[in-house]
């Protein structure tokens, strides 16, 4: 991939560079939505070992606010569904990234000449 590159292969190069940044966006996203999944997960069993007439608090931005017991379950329930869609949703995104990263690059390697497979030079993300 010395010299000068034809235009399209150039094109495809950029296109590449940008799927792969957008992989690293969407890999990241999805990581802090499986991390919150987790936290909200652990403190859900944790009401199961807490008394219902316990005080409980939830935050607010900067303030802890007094809740109930149910209120509190309910809250975590429905983040930790919200949370378990977002990962899912991520994860197909992230699929699909990769796949038009894969289609990519065997276009730019057959408009190269080099209809070799393998891994080929793109590096990262190329053979998850």
């Amino acid at each position: 991939m010395q010299g000068n590159l034809p235009p399209e292969a150039q094109e495809k190069i950029e296109e590449l560079q940008d799927l792969q940044e957008t992989a690293q966006q969407v890999a990241a996203q999805k990581q802090q939505a499986e991390t919150q999944l987790t936290e909200s997960e652990t403190a859900l069993d944790e009401l199961d070992d807490v008394d219902e007439d316990t005080t409980m608090y939830r935050e607010v931005g900067e303030l802890l606010v007094k809740t109930g017991y149910g209120e509190a379950r309910e809250d975590l329930e429905e983040k930790v569904e919200s949370l378990e869609v977002r990962v899912d949703t991520l994860e197909k995104q992230e699929e699909r990234v990769q796949e038009q990263f894969e289609d990519l690059q065997q276009e730019l390697q057959q408009m190269l000449g080099g209809g070799g497979g393998g891994g080929g030079p793109m590096g990262p993300g190329a053979g998850d």
